[in-house]
């Protein structure tokens, strides 16, 4: 059975800890998309982890850990990951990677720097992981792609043709020091070297793993509204953040994918620029980061604060449908036991028409929340582990969120730890 876990939002909705949940009853945890540009943590008995690249099964010795096609493969970063998870004890996880799979450049890394400086006050507020350029490379079909470091002929005239064209770039758009193309060559050998180990023809793998009844989780980066389709563009990532996806990005019929499940969080939080309607600021906004998710929101990758809002209906049930959730997974509810309180964000007033459908990105700038406002529960809900035991007015919460997007909830999480869930269904 194919399960794909996804985010709902912007990403930084818990996934990692949902992942590394239902990887222990899964055989094969597959990456399909995106890079060593966000990250998802951790917390389990071998101590707190901010995976980028590799995916959150890597903990169990009974699972296949497997970059796909669809990721921006960052080989050194890639290697990195799995050393020093090495050397906080975690046995050797067995991975594979796509022969399919592209690889990052440092080139890619430079350029994504560069433009963003270029931009100034226009940026996309990139991490600067080199995911545009690369992903804009793979499909201007001038990326290299893992089968290609075997050949080493055919790779030195590619490296000539792909350098002439970048240094255009470099020479004239950024004025910066030109590529040089055998050090750019060597630089792929030595990648070669580093991957070969863990080269697989990972679509021929899994199609025996399904026809064995194998347990396969996809497991997806960022959430639905950075998709670069149906998020809030441009202010997206640069691959696919959907479930949909997953298929492509692992290379599996779309047809096997039986479950989405889709992380959902009981605020709203975003890393980067773009419209963000439930947002709130001050010593408001600062209260709920500082108690957010474990030890503060702040990006797993970039350390950047993350933007904080009230629960978005409107944009959670919109990310819902787009992901085409069977069920859904509420996480950090425990952050907000703190509050009288708890407005969610049920429409959205645009020109003075008030609608509940999440509208496109030049729509969206103009958007004004509208609130509907919950009693709290003002307790403590950590070490609950029966939906019964929960105070009524945090079931009253769980319930209008749930009308709300129209999706079950089966879990809850109320803490950071592996074993801080409530199963309620």
């Amino acid at each position: 059975m194919v399960r794909a876990i996804v985010g709902a939002n912007w990403g930084d909705e818990g996934k990692g800890k949902i992942t590394d949940m239902l990887a222990k009853e899964s055989d094969i945890i597959i990456r399909f998309q995106g890079g060593s540009n966000a990250g998802h943590t951790i917390i389990n008995d071998y101590g707190k982890f901010a995976l980028h690249l590799l995916p959150s099964g890597v903990f169990y010795s009974h699972t296949t850990s497997i970059i796909g096609n669809g990721v921006a493969l960052n080989i050194p970063y890639l290697l990195k990951e799995i050393k020093d998870l090495e050397s906080k004890g975690v046995p050797t996880p067995k991975i594979l990677v796509s022969d399919r799979a592209q690889i990052m450049m440092p080139y890619h890394i430079l350029l994504d720097t560069y433009e963003e400086a270029r931009l100034a006050g226009n940026s996309f507020g990139s991490t600067k992981s080199g995911i545009a350029p690369f992903y804009s490379d793979k499909y201007a079909k001038i990326g290299f792609q893992v089968s290609e470091l075997f050949d080493k002929e055919y790779l030195k005239e590619k490296v000539e043709r792909v350098c002439e064209l970048k240094n255009v770039l470099f020479e004239h758009l950024y004025h910066k020091p030109k590529l040089n193309p055998e050090k750019v060559y060597q630089t792929l050998l030595e990648y070669r070297d580093m991957v070969e180990p863990y080269v697989c023809d990972v679509s021929a793998y899994l199609h025996e793993a399904i026809k064995e009844e194998k347990n396969i989780l996809l497991e997806g980066q960022l959430g639905s509204l950075k998709d670069p389709d149906h998020g809030i563009y441009p202010m997206v990532t640069s691959s696919s953040t959907l479930a949909a996806y997953g298929a492509i990005g692992a290379g599996i019929p779309p047809y096997e994918i039986k479950n989405i499940t889709v992380v959902v969080k009981a605020y709203s939080s975003a890393v980067g620029a773009g419209a963000f309607v439930s947002e709130i600021f001050g010593e408001e906004g600062d209260e709920l980061r500082r108690r957010g998710g474990d030890g503060g929101e702040f990006g797993a990758t970039t350390g950047r604060p993350r933007r904080m809002g009230w629960f978005d209906a409107v944009a959670t049930r919109y990310g819902c449908r787009i992901q085409g959730a069977t069920e859904a997974v509420l996480t950090v509810l425990d952050v907000l036991g703190y509050l009288e309180e708890l407005p969610i964000c049920v429409g959205y007033e645009i020109d003075g028409k008030v609608t509940k459908d999440f509208p496109t990105t030049r729509e969206l700038e103009k958007a004004k929340p509208v609130y509907k406002k919950l009693p709290g529960w003002k307790s403590e809900i950590r070490g609950i582990k029966d939906y019964r035991d929960l105070p009524q007015e945090c079931k009253d919460y769980i319930d209008t969120i749930e009308q709300e997007i129209g999706v079950p909830i089966t879990m809850v999480s109320n803490g950071p730890g592996r074993d801080e869930i409530i199963r309620r269904k």
